[in-house]
């Protein structure tokens, strides 16, 4: 198999390459895949990850599309499919791949959020990760998180508010998958650097300033102190982000420095949102969490 080893010890190297097996760790591979917003003109990037569990199969993390070359890699790595146990989609409005990755993949189990399984319904869905149950399924391998504070089930508006997403702890790589919630600007483009994306840098996905919190005072603090908890929890040195690159070494450090220098952001939207929405209201269909405390399931 041609995939790229991409860790040595503590010499840590960071040689993405796209559309191919990239090891990030022992136990962990991520896919790096084009994709293009403003009228096709910006690569954004998006991603697929595979985690090896203690038995030996296989979790799929979200999904892009395949070409041969990836294909065959993934068939090379799973034993054509065969031990893939399941594939998971954990950001809501990841789904433009996973019809044509289940035509390739049918005879697996698949997880998604709860607009996977209200958009996909193609697809035998075998759980809803809205499900503490299912979010649990894999642990002490794989640990799954939804944050606080802010829409899972019915993010509006669909056309702006992807900030939300499960994020997935693999433990024996001390790895972090996360979709739009944090970007990691890895030798942004001149555009993004007109918008403030520096390289090496790790910052929230612009819509934590409008849509992606609940409109709640206490909604950014409720994120605050989930994004704290997580940090206490889950020490990984490694994250990949679907937007737009991957961190080897270093990157729990990194995430610390964002939710530090957040601090005044999440000030400023509380204030904002008292003075909008004095009485705490949610939008209608919107859902109230609390997953602060532990592994959110008790």
């Amino acid at each position: 198999m041609s995939s790229s080893i991409l860790y040595q010890d503590s010499n840590l190297t960071q040689n993405i390459i796209k559309n191919e097996l990239n090891q990030i760790g022992s136990g962990f591979w991520n896919v790096r895949s084009r994709f293009r917003i403003l009228a096709k003109l910006i690569d954004i990037e998006t991603q697929m990850s595979f985690i090896q569990l203690h038995t030996g199969n296989f979790l799929v993390i979200d999904t892009v599309e395949l070409n041969d070359h990836l294909r065959q890699e993934i068939n090379h790595l799973t034993d054509n499919g065969n031990k893939i146990e399941a594939v998971i989609g954990t950001h809501p409005f990841h789904t433009l791949s996973f019809l044509s990755f289940y035509k390739s993949y049918p005879n697996t189990a698949y997880y998604g959020t709860p607009r996977h399984l209200r958009r996909l319904t193609q697809i035998p869905w075998s759980g809803n990760l809205n499900d503490c149950t299912v979010r649990t399924l894999w642990q002490p391998d794989v640990e799954l998180r939804i944050p606080a504070g802010a829409e899972f089930i019915n993010p509006q508006p669909e056309s702006s508010n992807h900030f939300i997403s499960v994020f997935v702890y693999h433990l024996s790589s001390k790895t972090l998958h996360v979709n739009d919630t944090i970007i990691y600007a890895d030798k942004p483009n001149f555009l993004f650097r007109l918008f403030g994306y520096k390289h090496g840098k790790m910052v929230f996905h612009p819509s934590i300033k409008n849509v992606g919190l609940h409109p709640t005072e206490d909604s950014p603090y409720l994120f605050r102190d989930w994004m704290r908890n997580m940090l206490h929890d889950w020490p990984f040195e490694n994250i990949c982000c679907a937007h737009m690159g991957v961190k080897i070494g270093g990157a729990h450090d990194d995430v610390v420095t964002l939710l530090n220098e957040s601090e005044s952001l999440f000030k400023k939207l509380s204030i904002k949102n008292r003075k909008r929405n004095p009485d705490g209201e949610l939008p209608i269909g919107n859902h109230y969490n609390m997953n602060i405390v532990g592994d959110e399931c008790g």
